[in-house]
C-alpha cells in the first residue's frame, strides 16, 4: 500500500513538474511572441467599434497580420486589465512595433481625429447639410429641416424653440464614432459659453433686454460685415438706430425671412411685405430670431459698439462700407456707390 502511494505522489510530482515546464515554455514563448517586432512600411488604421473586447480585438490585430499569437496578447491583456482600457475609434499604426506596443496604444487617447469646419454667419439649415455630409460621422438625424431641429432640441433639453444662431461657427475635432448629435451638442455648448462671457462684460447702456437680443443684433452684424474692422462700427450704427426708434433696414434679415423664395434679387415689393417678419424696412425692432451663426467678434461687436454719430452705411463694392450721419449724405453715397457698381457691372460685360 505504501509502495502504491508513493508511485501515486511520484506520478503527480512528475505531471506536476511536466506541467510546470509546459507552463514555463509557453510563457517564454507569449514572451518571445509578445517581444517580436513587427514593422509596418505604410501606415495601417486600426479600429475599434464601441463593444469591441479585448478578445476580438487582439483576433482582428491577428488577421491584420499586425501580430502571430493573439491568445498571448489576449492573456497579456487580461493579465493588466488592458481590456476595459481600450478606447474606441482609429489608431494609425506605423513603423517598427511589438505586439505590446500596439495593444498601449489602444488604451491611449492618440485616437485618429476628423475635423468638420462651421463658418461664421452660416445658417442652420447651411450647418445640418454640412453635418450630413460628412462621411466620418455616426448619423443619427433624420428627417426634414424641422424635424431634424426637434430632434435637436429635444436632445440638447433646452428652453429655446429654434436654434439658429445658438450653434457656434469653428472647427471641431472628432474620432470616428462620433454622431452627429455629438457634434451639434458641442457647438451648442460653445456658443453658450461665448455668449455668456461676452453678456457679463457687455458695454453699459445698449438696447437689449436679453442675451437673446444681443445674439440676434451679432447674426446682423455678421452677415452685413465683409470687413472685420468694421464690425464695432456697424454694430454703432445699428444701437443707435435701436434706440432712436428708427427701422433698422437691413437687407440680410429681409432675405432670411424669404428663404428659398429668394432668387438673388431684392425687390421693392420685398421691402414692402410687412407679412415678413424678418423686414426691418417695414417692421420696427429686431427679427424674432437670428439669422445666421454668429462668430465671437460679431458677438463682441454686438456687445461692444463703436461710439460715433452715424445711422446709415451703405457698401462700396470692395467689402467695405461708407458710413454716413445724415439721410442726405447717406442718398449721395448710395448714388455715387450704386452707380460706381453700374458702371463696373458695365465694365465686365464688354
Amino acid at each position: 500500500m505504501t509502495n502504491i502511494i508513493k508511485r501515486l505522489l511520484l506520478t503527480i510530482l512528475l505531471l506536476t513538474m511536466m506541467l510546470g515546464m509546459l507552463l514555463g515554455w509557453r510563457v517564454w514563448q507569449g514572451h518571445q511572441t509578445l517581444s517580436q517586432i513587427t514593422v509596418v512600411e505604410h501606415p495601417v488604421v486600426f479600429s475599434v467599434a464601441p463593444g469591441d473586447h479585448l478578445k476580438k480585438v487582439c483576433y482582428s490585430l491577428y488577421q491584420m497580420n499586425l501580430i502571430s499569437d493573439p491568445k498571448a496578447l489576449y492573456y497579456y491583456g487580461r493579465y493588466h486589465a488592458l481590456g476595459r482600457a481600450i478606447k474606441v475609434g482609429e489608431f494609425e499604426l506605423s513603423g517598427a512595433v511589438t505586439p505590446i506596443e500596439i495593444l498601449t496604444k489602444l488604451t491611449t487617447n492618440e485616437v485618429k481625429q476628423y475635423k468638420i469646419t462651421f463658418a461664421e454667419g452660416i445658417t442652420l439649415k447651411q450647418m445640418l447639410r454640412r453635418v450630413a455630409d460628412h462621411d466620418k460621422l455616426t448619423h443619427r438625424l433624420r428627417g426634414d429641416d424641422q424635424q431634424q431641429q426637434a430632434a435637436l432640441l429635444n436632445h440638447l433639453s433646452t428652453s429655446e424653440t429654434m436654434l439658429e444662431g445658438w450653434l457656434f461657427p469653428s472647427t471641431y475635432r472628432f474620432p470616428l464614432g462620433t454622431t452627429d448629435l455629438d457634434i451639434v451638442q458641442q457647438s451648442h455648448q460653445q456658443m453658450a459659453r461665448v455668449l455668456a462671457h461676452e453678456w457679463a462684460n457687455r458695454a453699459e447702456d445698449l438696447p437689449y433686454r436679453t442675451p437673446y437680443e444681443a445674439l440676434i443684433m451679432a447674426s446682423i452684424i455678421e452677415k452685413e460685415t465683409g470687413v472685420a474692422a468694421e464690425r464695432q462700427q456697424i454694430a454703432g450704427v445699428f444701437v443707435r438706430r435701436l434706440k432712436r426708434g428708427m427701422r433698422l433696414q437691413t437687407d440680410p434679415t429681409v432675405i432670411y425671412g424669404l428663404g428659398d423664395a429668394y432668387r438673388g434679387n431684392l425687390k421693392r415689393s420685398h421691402l414692402r411685405d410687412q407679412s415678413n417678419p424678418y423686414n426691418t424696412y417695414a417692421i420696427k425692432g429686431l427679427p424674432p430670431t437670428p439669422i445666421a451663426m454668429p462668430g465671437e467678434a460679431a458677438i463682441h461687436a454686438a456687445l461692444h459698439p463703436a461710439d460715433g454719430q452715424a445711422l446709415y452705411f451703405v457698401a462700396k463694392g470692395d467689402g467695405a462700407h461708407y458710413f454716413s450721419e445724415t439721410l442726405e449724405e447717406h442718398n449721395s453715397a448710395v448714388k455715387r456707390y450704386q452707380l460706381k457698381r453700374r458702371q463696373d457691372y458695365r465694365s465686365t460685360q464688354q
